[in-house]
Order: C-alpha cells, then structure tokens, then sequence
C-alpha cells in the first residue's frame, strides 16, 4: 500500500477592496473539483483536498467574523478561491437587560 503525503496547503487571505469580504486563495495543484471539502464557520475554515498520494489538510482561524451562509466558491487551474463577506458590525449582537 503507497504511503499518504499529508501536505498543508498554500492559503492567501485577504479583505478585497471594500474590505467588505475576505478573499481566500487555496493552491491545490492537480486535485480535480470533486476531490475538495471546504468547510467555513464564523471563525475560521478547513480545507481537505486529495489526489494520489497527496492529501491536503488544514484549519484556519480568521480575525474578523464572517457570514458563512453567503460563502462563494469557484475552482479553475489548480486554485479554490472562496469569497465570504465580513458580518456587519453587530450583525448578532444581542440586547442585554440591564437590572436595576
């Protein structure tokens, strides 16, 4: 049986223009689209990516809240990029009663 090279792969993330969303950039040379799970939460993502004999592997934490029902993905030439848009400031916040 072939050994597995696990490989964390080479992210870019950045706010876009607007700083409005974060931009994620994900280098996964030679694994085809159905081969990629992304998952985002409000903090953070993971990436698992597999071809033969390689397997791509990781989570991230992110600084800034972001709203990952809106989350976008696009995959072309070896490179998953995903938009997610940034929560607006208090977008959950929750009032507090304050006792008297």
């Amino acid at each position: 049986m072939a050994e597995i090279l696990r490989l964390s792969p080479v992210i870019c993330a950045y706010p876009d223009d607007t700083y409005e969303n974060l931009e994620i950039e994900v280098v996964l040379p030679g694994v085809e689209k159905k081969d990629i799970s992304f998952k985002v939460a409000e903090d953070g993502f993971y990436i698992k990516a597999t071809k033969e004999g390689v397997e791509y592997a990781d989570s991230y934490a992110v600084c800034c809240p972001v709203n990952p029902e809106k989350a976008k993905a696009t995959y072309s030439n070896g490179v998953l990029k995903v938009t997610v848009p940034y929560q607006q400031p208090l977008e959950n916040a929750v009032d507090v009663k304050i006792d008297e």
